[in-house]
């Protein structure tokens, strides 16, 4: 008889994502979806017009390995202008298949079995696989709960000498919270007597509405000792194409290449040459927190009207909601019933907790058309 071998899952625990569930709840009912983050706009006409003509050029085989050469100059470019740090593009800056990959190499080319890898809860659900996949084992501490600020003190305390990484995020998916320059010097601080290696997801480094973004990139202790991970998709609006880039000290960016030439090779040639042409102009990724501080804005002023409380969002484009003076149901609960019975999907905060804290918050996205959040903001005022 035909028989499927019995296999012992790498990762028993991990089911089908809160993301996918609630999308598909969300055609299901034909509810607007605020849940998972992506836009349902655009992107520029010229960055597709780059890419058209990339293709048309003829290129359209492989790529180097790390990635097209200047692609990584433009890189290298805009974390020097925006952070004052250079990375050499040849050794020290990788284009990777988006940000997951980034990550997911980062931690498999610097983390070793039997290591223990701090991440800060809540956080995006592909770090504790990550961690499970190379054999290390997560450990989680909780940001303040309320403010979303690290603990330090926790942190400290979590440190041991088994110790290899520490996994941040800022600014911060999912609450909005961006680290500040004293967090950055606190967790220098911290770190300068341990050999803890930090793998630093800014894929919303453009996101920021008050203030700079607080890039690792921007102080040079913490810069000898992290990869940088951001993201083409989030920043371009297109996050199917799946392209971002790892900017790491030369050491760690050659174990990460190792990595990285066998878990993917290399990535998408001429969507590469789009994109470093879109690049040639600043503005592009410059203007992006503008752009997105007038959708917060108007989806913020929405809520205001509504029963739910809206959180401080100071970048990313998600938006946290208090919704304990409309319901008491736990946060999951909450999100099918808001989903099928008023009309707008969401997702719970407690799906981003590996113990599944509850809080009475829901993360809503507000990278959406104006027609969008307003479609949304007017079912929501029937809470």
């Amino acid at each position: 008889m035909d028989r499927t071998p019995a296999i012992t899952s790498r990762l028993p625990e991990v089911g089908t994502t809160i993301f996918t569930v609630m999308s598909a709840l969300a055609q299901e009912h034909g509810a607007v979806n605020l849940g998972q983050g992506f836009p349902d706009f655009d992107c520029d006409p010229a960055l597709i017009d780059a890419v058209d003509r990339a293709m048309r050029a003829g290129h359209n085989q492989y790529p180097p390995m790390t990635g097209l050469p200047l692609l990584r100059e433009r890189v290298a470019t805009k974390l020097q202008d925006l952070y004052g740090h250079h990375y050499d593009p040849a050794t020290e800056i990788t284009i990777t298949a988006g940000a997951t990959q980034a990550i997911l190499t980062a931690v498999l080319a610097l983390v070793h079995g039997g290591d223990e890898v701090i991440v800060l809860d809540p956080c995006y659900d592909s770090y504790e696989p990550a961690i499970r996949l190379a054999g290390a084992l997560p450990v989680h501490v909780p940001l303040v709960a309320g403010t979303f600020k690290p603990d330090f003190d926790r942190l400290g305390a979590a440190i041991t000498p088994r110790t290899r990484a520490l996994i941040i995020n800022s600014p911060h998916n999912p609450s909005g919270t961006v680290w500040s320059a004293a967090d950055m010097l606190r967790l220098a601080e911290m770190l300068r007597p341990t050999d803890i290696v930090v793998i630093s997801d800014e894929v919303y480094e453009h996101m920021v509405y008050e203030g700079q973004h607080q890039s690792v990139a921007r102080w040079p202790e913490l810069a000898a000792r992290s990869v940088v991970v951001s993201s083409f998709g989030k920043t371009y609006h297109v996050t199917g194409w799946k392209i971002g880039y790892a900017a790491a000290p030369a050491a760690l960016s050659a174990e990460f290449r190792k990595v990285h030439q066998f878990n993917v090779f290399t990535v998408n040639t001429p969507m590469q040459h789009g994109i470093a042409a879109f690049m040639a102009d600043p503005s592009h990724h410059l203007s992006l927190a503008a752009f997105y501080r007038v959708k917060r804005d108007r989806f913020r002023a929405g809520l205001a009207a509504t029963r739910l409380r809206a959180l401080p969002c100071s970048g990313t484009y998600f938006q946290c909601v208090d919704y304990s003076q409309v319901s008491d149901r736990p946060e999951a609960d909450f999100c099918r019933w808001l989903t099928a019975e008023i009309g707008v999907a969401a997702i719970p905060l407690s799906a981003f907790y590996a113990d599944g804290f509850e809080q009475r918050i829901a993360r809503f996205c507000f990278a959406k058309k104006n027609e969008t959040l307003d479609l949304a903001l007017g079912r929501l005022m029937r809470l």
